[in-house]
């Protein structure tokens, strides 16, 4: 498991910028993080796999459970683009009081979007004390806890 408050805080702006412009970039960053450890699938616990069909996602070579690098992260579902995402996370993790409204200007988004993924990226670093990936299972517990 990655702690990516810590890996962020390595860049400045510019090379960030630079690094993490496509999101074939930051998922591979993703997928080298998630499975830093080795692939172990989460249906069956087998450890082969092969390529899936997405970029870098991985296939179970028993059960044929193909994950993608943003599963099971706060990166799961996002309505918004992987680099406008690490964007967000890269700017929260060197500032948590940035305001959602500055977020949304300078990557001209909806506030309310920058609000939600900046509270999500938060409740991660609250939890576990830095940012890290495998977030989706803790926050949709929570959702349906509460929902």
């Amino acid at each position: 498991m990655i702690e990516l408050e810590k890996f962020f805080k390595q860049f400045d702006e510019s090379a960030f910028g630079k690094r993490f412009d496509t999101p074939e970039a930051c998922l591979k960053v993703l997928a080298d993080q998630k499975w830093a450890e080795g692939y172990k699938c989460r249906r069956c616990g087998h450890t082969n796999y092969c390529k899936g069909r997405s970029p870098h996602a991985r296939r179970c070579t028993r059960c044929k459970y193909e994950e993608s690098a943003q599963s099971h992260t706060v990166f799961h579902k996002c309505r918004i683009s992987l680099p406008d995402a690490f964007l967000i996370s890269y700017k929260v993790c060197r500032n948590h009081q940035i305001s959602s409204y500055k977020l949304s200007d300078e990557l001209e988004l909806r506030q309310m979007t920058c609000w939600r993924f900046k509270k999500n990226i938060l409740e991660c670093i609250e939890r576990h004390g830095d940012f890290s990936l495998p977030e989706l299972e803790l926050m949709r517990n929570k959702e349906n806890t509460t929902g």
